[in-house]
């Protein structure tokens, strides 16, 4: 079978997942899921552990390229690309429902984006500060 490659976004994090038959085997940018701190650990495998729930063991590997944006960004789009692989690999149904179920944004991107800043201020929502005196 093919690589199927998926995106997901988040803020200005774009990251990229390869899907191909293989026996579980996740990385990030080269670097196994377990060298993240534990708490982007948890999150990268929440897909990960739904999809183990529903499908039983992974017969595929994921490999994420993932640049752009932040931390949690980085993490985010990574998560949301992890989830649409599998899916699309997958094609089952009832893994999407457990995925919508668990959490929306585990297969529809957050498409907030920073807001711009305004002419002759600061910051976005901050105003020029006027002295009467």
């Amino acid at each position: 079978m093919n690589d199927i490659v998926i995106s997901g976004k988040r803020k200005l994090a774009v990251a990229k997942a390869t899907i191909k038959q293989g026996t579980g085997v996740v990385t990030i940018n080269k670097r196994p899921i377990k060298f993240y701190p534990f708490m982007q650990q948890l999150e990268l495998k929440e897909p990960l552990m739904i999809a183990k729930e529903v499908l039983g063991e992974p017969n595929y590997d994921i490999f994420v390229n993932v640049k752009g944006g932040g931390m949690n960004a980085r993490i985010e789009a990574s998560r949301l690309s992890i989830a649409r692989a599998i899916l699309k690999f997958t094609k089952e149904d009832k893994l999407k429902q457990a995925f919508v179920a668990y959490d929306r944004n585990l297969l529809v991107a957050d498409t907030r984006r920073k807001e711009a800043y305004k002419p002759d201020d600061s910051k976005a929502r901050a105003h020029r500060q006027t002295s009467y005196r």
